[in-house]
């Protein structure tokens, strides 16, 4: 760590601008995202990089995953919480953006196997081009390069750190997968499995980016809690967008949840309202006794208000995120900060049901 480097700024999500984080992303945070160009082009050349370190049989599948087409939502938090922009490139805080960004990229190629998706990012999933056997292969292989460039760092802090939250991670993604078809599971449940699955990397990147840029320890801890809010907020939100998305926008297959038999957040809502043999109709989907009836289901949630409820659950998130970052807003990071909590709360606005 370099405990003398001073504060800057940043945020973005990509190089090209506001589209990056989604529909929505305007204002305030595209003039962030432009500042974060030269970093998220520098992290990008370096994972393109990182294809011939990968055997030369899988050097294209891997180069399928690590391209250039995601949000980088992990890497700018790690710019954003370092705080170095405008300045020079740091070759430390691109390393560690790309050790989360492969991690989460592991992340999404066992998901797109267990929810049985056909589209990511617009292509078709790893599992569908390559078979969901090979495709669990593959994000292991992500996963191991991750800690392969973590541990080249000079301390073990930040490959301590890494594998800690792999680990947390992986858990999240065990507990949700064992669960699925369940209907045992409890608002508190899907809580806990998105701060793991989710959550837990989004505090990582802020975490790491924040101490590797020098930054004080009070605020290193902040930051980490901002970003553990904002990635509840974030996945609260992708699951919304599961329902009330437009997928040629969202770039992923939409309704997979329900397919797959998991239980977010729109549905445990739904649960509640929902009369007792409509209830049980939807447990039955859940369960895998009965086709998913996914144009009914946002009918009933359109009927009872189950948007502006998951609504609300995201902005209360966003709020302590803001909050956990308060006793810093006339620090440099933070306004870039801040600038990706108003870009999720207008991407909630832009799935927003036309009344």
């Amino acid at each position: 760590m370099n405990p003398t480097a001073s504060p800057e700024t940043i945020v973005g999500d990509q190089v090209s601008p506001a589209a990056k984080l989604g529909p929505g992303a305007s204002g305030g945070l595209e003039s962030v995202m432009m500042s974060l160009r030269p970093h998220l082009a520098e992290l990008d050349r370096f994972l393109r990089g990182q294809i011939e370190a990968f055997e030369p049989e899988i050097q294209e599948m891997a180069d399928n995953c690590i391209d250039t087409g995601g949000k980088r939502i992990r890497p700018a938090l790690v710019f954003l919480s370092g705080g170095r922009v405008p300045g020079p490139v740091q070759p430390e805080l691109v390393r560690v953006a790309a050790v989360v960004e492969l991690v989460h990229l592991a992340t999404l190629v066992h998901d797109d196997i267990m929810d049985e998706a056909e589209v990511r990012r617009g292509r078709r999933t790893a599992a569908r081009s390559y078979g969901p056997v090979a495709a669990v292969l593959l994000g292991d292989a992500l996963f191991a390069h991750a800690l392969h460039l973590a541990a080249q760092f000079p301390t073990t802090e930040v490959c301590l750190a890494v594998s800690a939250s792999t680990r947390r991670v992986c858990a999240g993604e065990v507990v949700q997968t064992l669960r699925r078809g369940s209907t045992d599971f409890t608002v508190a449940d899907y809580q806990r499995v998105i701060e793991l699955k989710t959550a837990e990397l989004f505090r990582a990147s802020c975490r790491l980016g924040a101490a590797l840029a020098g930054q004080p320890p009070a605020y290193v801890e902040a930051a980490g809690r901002f970003g553990r809010h904002l990635g509840v907020a974030y996945q609260i939100y992708d699951d919304l967008a599961d329902f009330f998305g437009e997928e040629k926008r969202i770039g992923k297959t939409l309704g997979t949840d329900l397919a797959s038999g998991k239980l977010t957040l729109p549905l445990l809502l739904l649960l509640e309202k929902l009369s007792p043999a409509e209830r049980n109709e939807l447990l039955q989907e859940i369960q895998g006794n009965r086709p998913p009836q996914l144009p009914l289901h946002l009918q009933q949630m359109r009927e009872h208000g189950i948007f502006a409820a998951v609504a609300e659950a995201i902005q209360v998130e966003i709020e302590a995120a803001r909050a956990a970052v308060a006793p810093w807003t006339r620090s440099i990071p933070v306004p870039g900060l801040l600038a990706l909590c108003d870009a999720i709360a207008d991407q909630v606005d832009e799935l927003r049901p036309v009344a």
